[in-house]
């Protein structure tokens, strides 16, 4: 098996799921025809090197139906006969897509693949597909697929989380994710041409510094009213032990939905020869698993945890952690069942302040987790994002 490396990873700014969102009047495939450009120049990426692109996407539906990876390749210009795969893993579709690109390389099937993902929610919204697991409560119960925010709520239940907790974790995330911003510390960051406004696109719109704490107190609960059309009577059936679902999470300390694409420019070390690159990191294991479906969003732990053991390393082994802030109350069950300190996991925030273009998150945390190991002079670092129905995705990175 060949070693696999990650000679640069790039994103597009997360920009407001409204049609007044910087990102909005693009198209999905005209982000990532930037997107591909930018790795040319960037690079000195010839085309003529890929074998493949590989992207994750979660609504294929509208402009993101029809293999959009095939699709955004022949947009952009780049050669005919480039095979394209879209994947759908839920919200780590795109975590998804880098590991099966490097399953490529690393048997040999492939030299270099390009990888990531690209969701355009105020263009095609969430839910727009009518998927029948979201949309037939009955039929939901019987394949025990809630929606998130049931999930996350469950998962603070059983965690004997407080509103408060929550809350901390929200206002952890947004004070993170501007220092950073600030700072400049997302160097994989590239800008996006928008020649209907006539602008430059290069600033994370979902960062909301002013927030405080008695800003996130004064938000109602949102997801009450589906626990009381049945999700919470299918949750607590399963969980006996439990008298009730608190209900703690809010528009605040959930993630904000928003515009976004990234990729992932993945080889061996002959792709590294042919373009003059030293490598910015060696991907060294990939683990997919499932956790409790009822809880929907904790499969990024799950997967974290299975990683870990195959490799025979322990959480104190890894630098850093980029774990998916799939609702706060993830991040609560993580810091428990994990043992990760504060100051290695999400030091510049997550989606909660930063945004969550679902197909694109996991592809974005790569790039930030790279961007961090590089400021901080630091070497392993692992990546992992839950999807729906308890699945999860993670990555082990480390950088060269």
């Amino acid at each position: 098996m060949k070693d696999v490396f990650i000679y640069d990873a790039i994103r597009t700014a997360r920009t407001k799921a409204k049609t007044s969102g910087g990102l909005h009047n693009l198209t999905p495939q005209e982000l990532l025809r930037q997107l591909y450009h930018h790795l040319e120049t960037r690079v000195g990426l010839d085309p003529n090197l890929v074998d493949e692109v590989i992207l994750g996407c979660v609504t294929q539906h509208g402009e993101q139906a029809a293999n959009i990876a095939r699709t955004s390749v022949l947009y952009a210009g780049w050669p005919d006969t480039l095979p394209g795969l879209t994947v759908n893993r839920f919200c780590s579709s795109s975590v998804d897509a880098i590991s099966i690109g490097a399953l490529k390389i690393a048997a040999g099937q492939a030299q270099a693949v390009v990888a990531g993902g690209v969701e355009m929610m105020s263009r095609v919204p969430l839910l727009s597909d009518q998927a029948r697991i979201f949309t037939d409560p009955q039929f939901a119960a019987q394949c025990h697929m809630l929606l998130m925010g049931s999930g996350a709520d469950l998962i603070a239940t059983r965690c004997g989380a407080t509103r408060t907790q929550i809350d901390a974790v929200a206002l952890q995330s947004q004070q993170r994710a501007y220092r950073a911003q600030q700072e400049g510390r997302f160097t994989s960051l590239v800008s996006i041409s928008n020649e209907e406004r006539d602008e430059s696109i290069m600033h994370d719109e979902c960062i909301r510094p002013e927030l405080t704490m008695e800003d996130l107190d004064a938000l109602p609960a949102a997801f009450a009213g589906i626990g009381a059309a049945g999700a919470d009577k299918l949750q607590l059936q399963a969980y006996d032990e439990l008298e009730q679902i608190e209900h703690l999470h809010t528009a605040g300390n959930s993630p904000a939905m928003c515009d976004g694409a990234a990729t992932v420019l993945l080889g061996n070390a002959e792709l590294g020869t042919a373009l003059g690159l030293t490598p910015r990191a060696r991907l060294v294991a990939a683990k997919t698993a499932c956790a409790e479906p009822l809880e929907v969003l904790s499969g990024c732990i799950t997967a974290t945890q299975a990683l870990l053991s195959e490799q025979k390393l322990t959480q104190s082994d890894v630098d850093l952690f980029e774990l998916h802030e799939a609702f706060a109350a993830t991040i609560i069950k993580a810091e428990q069942t994990l043992g990760i300190s504060s100051d290695r996991l999400n030091v510049n925030g997550g989606v909660i302040a930063l945004g969550h273009p679902m197909g694109a998150t996991g592809a974005m945390m790569t790039g930030s987790l790279l961007d961090e190991l590089e400021r901080s002079s630091l070497t392993r670092g692992l990546i992992a994002a839950s999807g729906a129905g308890g699945s999860g995705s993670a990555l082990l990175l480390e950088r060269c």
